[in-house]
């Protein structure tokens, strides 16, 4: 009997003892898989800390420097997440958060530094523009008291600056600055041609069907600024040599349409593309955006076009470069009143073939066709009259006696056994005249310049052509 008990103890014993080891190296094995499971979790946390430090490391350096980049230069590239897999979904949208954020903030800074700088150029242009009227109206004088063309020179550099000032401030929601009364479309193109360097590379060809057709008044010099941007911007991209030949005719819809062409170089894509942009009048333009040195010529248009009602269309050229069409509606446009004398140095309209206008005498001119007129690729369209606006001496040619005061030449004949078959020799003899003199010839002589740059009369004579060493600095674009 004690025999079975000492046993059934022994065995209580040694059951007791297997359930002690099995539990220990169960609770060893549980710790031993607790630790593994806590290095592990600790590595992720630790890859995971490192990829979002990496992450706000790019977010800093790159991230938001590319945003700003982007929003003047639209191409370029802005990176994204890094490792996107080790980033959680909270993570990753609050960094997005935090570039748009600092899109944001870019933003409204420039608008602020932008509207700072238009308001101090606007006022600072508006002092400038001051002072350049005045010595406009002090070089008139001094032209009609010398017969000096030098004083006509610095006119024209004169115009020149004044028409930058105007486009700055044009630029800057700034007021064009001169008032005029309804203008001669025609004479509106002169008054723009005569501000250009390079102007004797013009050639205006009229294609209107009304002689008197005009611009109501307010209407009137933003599309002289509008044009003169225009013509400096296809005279300084295109060769000295090539002509710009200009179209001025009307539209089926009762509006007129003014084309300019050019044999410049082109534009790619992108630079197309940027320039319509500007041209459709956008409702802001960063002075920012505009590059270093700024190209202000299309963007002032397209603060014109916002502002007045016009459109501008910009395309490839037959002529090889670009070809841009300013058109004006119809409700801006009106009829000259018949009191009213147009400038003699418009060139006459081409009237078409079979519109009831009379034709003219002797060869028929190549340009004159039924329909609108549209320069041909071949040949640029030459204006209809003796010389395009600006070339003065072919103009009084045409001219009425009683408009412009013209030079009377003496001819001196030379003895010659032919003379029905040679032609005598004209040998101009100066002459003496009096300050007087001097002084009425120049009055006569700029009253058509006077009258282009204030209302209501035509331009009549554009400045004299600048050598060729003269560095006029009118860069367009």
């Amino acid at each position: 009997m004690l025999g079975w008990i000492v046993a059934l103890i022994a065995v209580a014993v040694a059951t007791s003892s297997a359930v002690r080891t099995y539990q220990a190296r169960r609770e060893a094995y549980g710790a031993s898989a607790r630790a593994e499971l806590n290095e592990r979790q600790a590595k992720a946390a630790e890859a995971r800390t490192l990829a979002l430090t990496e992450e706000i490391r790019q977010l800093a350096r790159r991230r938001i420097p590319a945003a700003a980049t982007a929003l003047s230069h639209r191409t370029a590239p802005v990176p994204g997440l890094r490792e996107a897999a080790g980033i959680d979904g909270e993570a990753a949208r609050l960094l997005g958060e935090a570039v748009q954020a600092a899109r944001t903030a870019v933003l409204e800074e420039r608008g602020r530094v932008d509207a700072a700088a238009r308001s101090a150029m606007r006022g600072t242009s508006a002092k400038i523009q001051s002072l350049l009227n005045q010595s406009q109206h002090l070089l008139h004088e001094l032209q009609h008291e010398y017969d000096d063309p030098r004083i006509l020179q610095l006119d024209f550099r004169n115009e020149l600056a004044l028409r930058r000032t105007q486009a700055t401030a044009v630029l800057c929601d700034a007021w064009p600055g001169l008032a005029r009364q309804n203008s001669s479309l025609v004479e509106i193109v002169l008054g723009a041609q005569s501000r250009v360097p390079g102007y004797e590379r013009i050639k205006v060809a009229n294609h209107l069907r009304q002689e008197r057709l005009a611009l109501v008044a307010r209407a009137a010099e933003p599309l002289a600024i509008a044009l003169a941007e225009l013509l400096a911007n296809a005279t300084a991209y295109s060769h000295p040599d090539t002509e710009v030949p200009v179209a001025v005719q009307q539209t089926a819809g009762r509006g007129a349409l003014i084309m300019v062409d050019d044999a410049g170089i082109g534009m790619d894509d992108d630079a197309l593309e940027r320039a319509r942009t500007l041209l459709s009048g956008p409702s802001e333009v960063l002075l920012t955006e505009l590059g270093d040195p700024p190209r202000t010529g299309f963007a002032v248009v397209g603060r014109l076009i916002a502002r007045y009602g016009f459109s501008c269309h910009i395309e490839s050229s037959p002529y090889g470069g670009m070809r841009t069409m300013l058109r004006i509606p119809a409700h801006l446009l009106t009829v000259m009143d018949d009191d009213r004398t147009l400038s003699v140095l418009a060139p006459k309209p081409v009237h078409a073939r079979g519109t009831g206008a009379p034709e003219p005498s002797g060869p028929q001119d190549p340009a004159a066709t039924t329909g609108p007129v549209v320069p041909s690729p071949a040949e640029p369209v030459a204006p209809t009259s003796a010389e395009s606006a600006g070339r003065a001496p072919a103009a009084e040619a045409e001219a009425p006696p009683a408009e412009l005061p013209t030079r009377r030449r003496r001819a001196r004949r030379t003895d010659s056994p032919e003379p029905s078959t040679t032609r005598p020799q004209t040998v101009e003899e100066p002459t003496l005249r009096t300050p007087e003199q001097a002084g009425a010839a120049w009055a006569a002589l700029q009253e058509g310049t006077l009258s282009g740059r204030k209302a209501p009369g035509p331009p009549a004579q554009a400045p004299p052509a600048a050598s060729p060493s003269d560095d006029l600095g009118d860069d367009e674009t």
